[in-house]
């Protein structure tokens, strides 16, 4: 099975919805103009999460965005067959790695 994340468009950018505890934590992003921004933004969120499964970058269009349903937050599974296996809830009060994990488990 292969793990990937999609960063997408900024939930909380400095000049939109800027959120207290992503000023607390230094999580200062503007809105992504070009996509050297979204992939800049994307290296650094990688690199401070430590994730080490391979990360993919929505495109300005956001298009994956839109497909999915992903602002701000959302778990997928995605099946051999390309059909989606698993779609978790909306988060972040949806977003539950706890029941990706039993799922994962059952599979």
């Amino acid at each position: 099975m292969t793990f990937f994340v999609v960063y997408i468009r900024e939930a909380h950018p400095t000049d939109g919805w800027q959120v207290s505890s992503n000023e607390r934590d230094q999580v200062l992003i503007r809105t992504h103009q070009e996509f050297a921004d979204r992939q800049f933004a994307a290296s650094n969120c990688a690199a401070i999460l430590g994730l080490t499964a391979p990360l993919l970058i929505d495109g300005m269009d956001n298009a994956a965005d839109r497909a999915y349903g992903a602002w701000p937050e959302r778990l997928y599974v995605i099946g051999p067959d390309g059909r989606i296996a698993y779609q978790g809830k909306k988060g972040p009060y949806g977003f539950d790695p706890d029941e990706l994990e039993r799922f994962l488990e059952q599979l």
